[in-house]
């Protein structure tokens, strides 16, 4: 699998398999996360303008997106019920999505995310039990409860070099 940062012209494969991602949580009983348009068609198109937004390519075939970034995020300034690992800089990976069609591409994703910065910090939605288990496989460890920007919790997790 090829992983390579999103191109405008990526955006409408992109906007379908958030959509597809968004079904696929629905249907394992992760009924709150991404709703009400998010993450918007705008707000994609905001990061790949930023060079944050990748796409994995499987058989000439856009499968999966993430985002990945290197800037600190303002709502991993505040973790309740535990701590990060370190303080040191880190790694974000945000709105990991897939077309369900290739097996271990989260992995992958993560995977990719830990080579180029091997300090990575993630959070996820309490009720989507799929990705805490993929990232518990992975070698992250839960540090606490971050809040996101609409004041919701989320689970975050983080995995350093050992």
């Amino acid at each position: 699998m090829d992983i390579r940062k999103t191109k405008l012209e990526d955006l409408d494969q992109v906007v379908a398999i958030i959509d597809i991602a968004r079904g696929l949580m629905r249907a394992s009983g992760n009924t709150i996360q991404w709703t009400n348009g998010y993450p918007s068609r705008e707000y994609i198109q905001s990061t790949i303008a930023i060079g944050e937004n990748y796409v994995c390519i499987e058989d000439d075939s856009i499968v999966a997106t993430f985002c990945f970034s290197l800037e600190p995020d303002p709502n991993y300034t505040i973790i309740e019920d535990g701590q990060w690992l370190n303080e040191e800089p880190y790694g974000v990976v945000h709105r990991l999505a897939s077309n369900g069609q290739v097996k271990g591409v989260a992995a992958q994703c993560f995977q990719w995310c830990f080579e180029q910065c091997h300090n990575i910090r993630v959070d996820t939605h309490e009720t989507n039990i799929p990705m805490q288990k993929v990232l518990t496989r992975l070698g992250y460890i839960r540090c606490g409860i971050i809040y996101v920007g609409d004041g919701t919790p989320r689970v975050a997790f983080q995995k350093i070099d050992s």
